[in-house]
């Protein structure tokens, strides 16, 4: 049995025919965008904007979210070809498994898992903390033995639990809920950026570029894995600065790949796909500029509260009141995260499932709402119990790790399935290839190599387990490897 082998676009296609395995096909191109921009603006732009520009790059950090943009639209590019191409759900898992192979299909998914999951329950817990402060705000006290913090997140808890039960209804209703809270969202982000430009100071641009510093060098499992091999000294502000705080901020744009998942429920994938991938990132980085252009101008960057950024900087100029419309964004804002992130975590394991890598009765969908309920609920319920019963604020980079060792085997397919297959329409192409895909995978793994030892060592006992569940499983119960028997055996008795 090969791990190699290859599953057709042809075969895969047809597959999503299966009645028991079916999805409805109800999504166009405004879906596709609006489930884009819900997933990517979210914590991102009401803490970390603050953050990096304190600590990284001042002022700049513009440049930063510019840079870090160019480096995601690389890998855009390469996913809305992929998904344009083979218009199944799954994402970097189905574009895997027709170009590189079964195993690297897996470890694809099994990261894709990873990715989605633990992001969903480290945006519920975000979501916790501001919703608590919001409803402390209109006088409303959440009892500290069921708050953030405590043994059982009971807010998290109920809003995984909301948006599964709504996911399992069917994707249009979850979709139409999110588009309310995206416009919501949207308005928030867009009054900030209105709103604080009257209080900007020029002078608070001045140096734009810090001089450059020596930055603090971590020790230990936390020190970065690029410092572990090559003794690298991390610098602050300057040139260098801008550059990490493109891999610090490079995290607020993790989610446009999300919509890559839906492809199979997308009306004419041929077309929306990409231009749901391409125009939420393009949208999201014009309010991430805009928005750091505006708090740095503000707030001294030296100045700049990194935990609250939006909040603080309108408290300093004497409008508390804001705080509360911001934190009451933030709410809706990171609502849609969670819900996106629950869809794709269930769409990778429906393909999985399809496929029979993973048991098959678990991907069957609902004939009424058109989607995988059993699946919907088993990943819900698994969200909430991690988001309200573990304090997993030391894993969030195990999210950023899943997402970028997909980039860049996602990249790495693109010029393999070019020379497997020319003969392919492509609606959407990649242009410069194959120099653009090994731009981005390169890229990508420099970024995997800025995170901690620690979280390698994370990655590598999770992959551990996938390997066990895959050669035990798997490898034998696959669509390939069971049809493979077939071929062999009708082979021998015809023989």
């Amino acid at each position: 049995m090969s791990v190699m082998r290859t599953k057709s676009i042809e075969q895969s296609i047809k597959e999503t025919d299966d009645p028991e395995f079916q999805l409805k096909k109800k999504l166009t191109a405004l879906d596709l965008t609006v489930f884009g921009i819900g997933v990517i603006i979210g914590a991102g732009i009401f803490t970390l904007t603050g953050r990096a520009a304190a600590d990284y790059a001042g002022p700049s950090i513009a440049l930063s979210f510019v840079l870090a943009a160019i480096c995601c639209g690389l890998a855009a590019l390469c996913y809305a070809e992929f998904a344009s191409t083979v218009p199944v759900s799954g994402s970097a898992y189905t574009f895997s498994y027709a170009s590189l192979g079964e195993l690297v299909a897996w470890i694809i998914g099994w990261d894709l898992l990873l990715e989605l999951m633990l992001g969903a329950s480290v945006v519920a817990q975000g979501w916790s903390q501001y919703a608590t402060l919001f409803l402390e705000k209109i006088g409303i006290t959440v009892p500290a033995s069921v708050a953030p913090g405590s043994h059982f997140d009971l807010p998290a808890f109920v809003l995984v639990a909301a948006l599964t039960a709504l996911i399992a209804i069917g994707i249009k209703e979850s979709l139409r809920v999110n588009l309310v809270l995206v416009g919501v969202k949207l308005f928030i982000v867009l009054f900030v950026i209105v709103a604080g430009l009257s209080y900007v100071k020029t002078s608070n641009y001045t140096p734009f570029i810090p001089p450059a510093t020596a930055g603090k060098a971590s020790e230990g499992l936390a020190a970065p894995l690029i410092q572990v091999l090559f003794g690298l000294t991390p610098t602050t502000y300057g040139i260098l600065g801008i550059v990490s705080g493109a891999s610090i901020v490079f995290f607020a744009y993790i989610g446009f790949d999300v919509v890559a998942t839906t492809a199979e429920e997308a009306k004419n994938p041929q077309r929306d796909l990409p231009i749901g991938i391409i125009a939420s990132l393009v949208i999201c980085t014009v309010l991430y500029v805009a928005t750091t252009l505006v708090i740095t101008g503000m707030v001294k960057y030296d100045k700049i509260d990194p935990k609250a950024a939006l909040a603080s900087a309108f408290e300093s100029v004497g409008k508390p009141g804001f705080a509360t419309l911001i934190a009451a964004g933030a709410v809706a804002g990171l609502m849609t995260v969670v819900m996106t992130l629950i869809i794709g975590a269930t769409r990778v394991t429906f393909a999985m499932s399809r496929d029979r890598l993973l048991p098959p009765a678990l991907g069957r969908t609902n004939p009424r709402t058109g989607t995988p309920v059993r699946l919907t609920l088993i990943i819900g319920t698994a969200v909430a119990l991690i988001a309200s019963l573990t304090p997993i604020g030391k894993l969030e980079e195990m999210v950023n790790i899943g997402t970028l060792s997909a980039f860049a085997l996602v990249s790495l397919a693109v010029p393999v399935l070019r020379s497997r297959r020319p003969d392919l329409k492509r609606s959407f192409t990649v242009p410069f290839s194959p120099v653009l895909p090994v731009v981005a995978a390169l890229i990508s793994v420099y970024l995997m190599v800025n995170l901690s030892v620690e979280t390698w060592l994370r990655f590598l006992v999770w992959m551990v387990i996938g390997f066990l569940l895959y050669f035990t499983y798997g490898i034998r119960n696959s669509r390939l490897a069971v049809r493979a028997r077939e071929e062999k055996e009708s082979s021998v008795t015809s023989g």
